[in-house]
């Protein structure tokens, strides 16, 4: 049994809706919620089934109903006074029980287990859906000069690091000899201890100036107190949350009044046995602490073969609470293996320089090592994934495509032939039917005509097949095409306008094979990313050459454009949408950077001529994907900077919603609020939908964009814009992919 005494989280007030109640429950993944009025009085509780019960009983369902008409008043309560095994009988009935004291007011919440969602330090969320949160113990290594902490502290904003901790103690009180560092009656290890203890200890007026200044560097301070009265000072200082050292991970009076503050605890377990370690979780658990465990050796430094890293799975396991790990090592590797293994702290000590006096010192790492590390950290939590199964990457797809395999008719085959191993061959590329469906595809009829050479595609395996036809939309609508396929394309249905999709090979051929009367629709060019000897267009580039080179290209493409323009039926100026540039390939760039490169893309745009085309830059992915492979992407993804660049330059851009979506994934942005300040300046869209942050191009209601909402913001925003299914490989088949988008976007942007 867990007491929860953190009962914010669980309150919402009577004259509450139905609609905050569902928000709140989904920030609580779920959870109850109790009803209360004036100092937290109990009315009743809440859950998804009390709202689902209500939703199936009303028909006509109004989401401003007061909560206290959804809410359950005859619910399951304890009252303050009853024991731990009498409220543990009532949690074999339900997974929470409100804890009530005698005039009716919710004192805790008493649930089924220590809850390991997540606990909050400062604005920053430790727990299992979170990054690691890694502390950077400072402790004593300032050596009592207040400089050099305000340096350390300096270093662990340059390292990454979330949080600067140090300790405070009164040897007065925490020592019997009261901190005698001469008394000759003490043993050597702890003569030792108190002799640095007493010449390198900042004051505690010292340690709340750096606090302060941690702050002022935009750094959490957290602290260690030894001791009763050290816990009173940084109380009364304001500290946000605890640090429990090995040491007094036994000592219950200590961690009792630091829980008692209802402040986090973070709990170091070394020099503990498993036995201890159980009592003392029984003890918080009891008490209602809300507490993270780290797995330590409390060795300086430890040696490697004592560390036993998989104790933290055991950990995790067996007391259902956040877990992480205090590292004594030399080196970083065994802290990145720890947040392998489901760490979600990470502490390590940090010093300028190892020689100094004290034993920390040497189980320290110097900023660079503390900076390596914390690298791997990240690098480790963003390819964990999800213990689900096996999905392919953007990157795997696009190279299936490229050196994997696919059934092609060996012969021609008739519609309603019955396919034998004989009409089939394995040929790549992998665009079509993987072999491995050979079996299923023998035996079967034909369900179309086939050429030799023609590949094979799921939809000739299954009864789901979608054929194009004629859309109803409100806005210009089209399709994306090559040269050689837009006849087959468009003479399928009824586009508004198609879309070149060029590569730098089509820049060279004779367009006139293709075209031998003006089309009755429009057109828009996508500009190659790529051209000849693997030069990626970068209109941004710091490399004046590179830089002249794409402003080269571009003004190619602008030719070429200009040239197709006389095969359509077009009034306006034809748009070019292009990847301006900006990608980096060791990390992202900062604001500065950026602001530089958007400063050089102007430059590069006034040396060309655009009179006669209108250039869209697109709004990008944080990870495109080149043929190079994933690359960091800088420039029109930050929406702010889309909007500002657009207003200050009197452009207008192409919105990818897929991308944008990426971005919105990566840094946490709202996809809402992303479209309501940038879909004012787009001309164009790219539909598509999207998963995670490198999932792009995928058909639409399989990823993770909200259509409807999405619809809406474009409606309102940018109503006479054109837009394409933006679907990868939505071309194969004869335009199978994009005809599938299309009927699905049709609901939501039909005339």
């Amino acid at each position: 049994m867990y007491l929860d005494r953190n009962i914010s989280q669980y309150i919402i007030h009577e004259e509450a809706s139905l609609l905050e109640a569902l928000v709140k429950l989904d920030d609580r993944k779920g959870r109850i919620l109790v009803v209360v009025r004036t100092q937290n009085f109990v009315s009743g509780v809440i859950t998804n089934g009390d709202i689902l019960r209500w939703l199936i009983a009303n028909k006509e369902p109004n989401l401003n109903t007061p909560i206290m008409n959804v809410a359950n008043s005859a619910f399951i309560q304890a009252n303050a006074e009853e024991t731990d095994d009498e409220i543990g009988r009532l949690l074999e009935k339900v997974a929470f029980v409100p804890i009530i004291d005698s005039k009716g007011h919710l004192t805790a919440v008493a649930r089924r287990e220590t809850p390991a969602e997540g606990i909050y330090i400062g604005d920053i969320a430790v727990g299992n859906a979170n990054p690691c949160f890694v502390i950077a113990e400072i402790g004593n290594n300032h050596n009592g000069d207040i400089d050099v902490a305000k340096h350390l502290v300096d270093e662990c904003v340059r390292v990454g690091a979330d949080c600067a901790k140090f300790q405070m103690r009164n040897l007065d009180e925490l020592y019997i000899n009261k901190g005698d560092a001469n008394d000759i009656s003490e043993n050597l290890g702890s003569q030792y201890t108190l002799d640095l203890l007493s010449r390198f200890q900042l004051t505690n007026e010292q340690l709340i100036e750096v606090f302060d200044y941690c702050k002022s560097k935009g750094i959490i301070p957290l602290c260690t107190p030894w001791d009763l009265s050290s816990l009173g000072a940084l109380e009364e200082y304001g500290m946000l949350a605890y640090k429990v050292a090995s040491a007094d991970f036994t000592n219950h009076e200590l961690i009792g009044a630091i829980a008692a503050t209802g402040k986090p605890l973070i709990c170091s377990t070394g020099m503990s046995s498993q036995v201890e370690i159980e009592k003392t979780v029984e003890f918080l658990s009891k008490i209602g602490a809300r507490f993270i465990l780290l797995h330590c050796n409390s060795t300086y430094p430890a040696p490697l073969q004592d560390i036993n890293l998989k104790y933290l799975s055991l950990m995790k396991e067996k007391f259902k609470t956040i877990v992480g790990y205090s590292g004594h090592e030399r080196g970083i590797n065994v802290s990145i293996a720890a947040a392998a293994l489901g760490a979600k702290v990470i502490e390590r000590h940090i010093t300028i320089d190892r020689s100094m006096e004290g034993n920390d010192h040497k189980a320290s790492l110097l900023p660079g090592e503390f900076h390596e590390m914390i690298k791997g950290i990240r690098e480790v939590e963003e390819s964990l994934g999800s213990a689900g199964d096996r999905v392919l990457s953007q990157g795997e797809i696009m190279n299936r495509v490229n050196l994997a395999k696919s059934i092609v008719a060996k012969s021609p085959i008739e519609k309603g032939v019955n396919i034998s191993r004989e009409m089939v061959e394995i040929k790549s590329p992998g665009k079509g039917l993987q072999p491995i469906y050979l079996d299923k595809l023998i035996g079967s009829k034909a369900k179309k005509d086939f050429k030799e050479g023609d590949f094979f595609y799921p939809s000739d395996i299954s009864d789901d097949r979608t054929e194009a036809r004629d859309y109803n939309f409100k806005q210009p609508w089209g399709i994306p095409v090559r040269y050689h396929d837009y006849g087959d394309l468009v003479s399928a249905t009824n586009p508004d306008f198609v879309e070149f999709h060029l590569s730098y090979k089509d820049l060279e051929i004779d367009m006139s094979q293709y075209f031998d009367k003006k089309m009755p629709f429009g057109f828009v060019v996508h500009c190659p990313e790529l051209f000849a000897n693997d030069h990626t267009l970068d209109l941004t580039s710091l490399d004046v050459e590179y830089r002249n080179r794409s402003i080269k290209e571009l003004k190619r493409v602008i030719e070429v454009t200009k040239e197709l323009n006389q095969y359509f039926n077009q009034n306006t100026k034809p748009m070019i949408v292009t990847n301006v540039g900006g990608f980096t390939d060791n990390g992202f760039l900062n604001a500065d950077e950026r602001k530089k490169r958007y400063e050089i893309l102007i430059e590069s745009m006034a040396q060309i001529d655009t009179s006669d085309v209108e250039i869209l830059p697109q709004t990008m992915p944080p990870f495109p994907w080149h043929f190079g492979g994933q690359q960091f992407h800088n420039l029109f993804v930050d929406p702010d900077e889309i909007s500002d660049f657009c207003e200050k330059n009197n452009y207008r851009i192409c919105l990818d919603t897929s991308h944008s979506k990426l971005a919105c994934a990566h840094y946490g942005y709202s996809f809402y609020e992303f479209l309501e300040k940038t879909a004012r300046y787009s001309a164009h869209n790219h539909i598509a939908d999207s998963e995670g942050t490198g999932g792009e191009g995928l058909q639409i209601g399989t990823g993770e964009v909200d259509f409807p909402m999405m619809a809406d913001q474009l409606n309102i925003h940018s109503p006479n814009s054109w837009f394409i299914p933006e679907i990868w490989q939505g071309h194969e088949n004869n335009g199978e992919g994009f005809w599938i988008a299309l009927e699905k976007l049709e609901k939501h942007f039909r005339s």
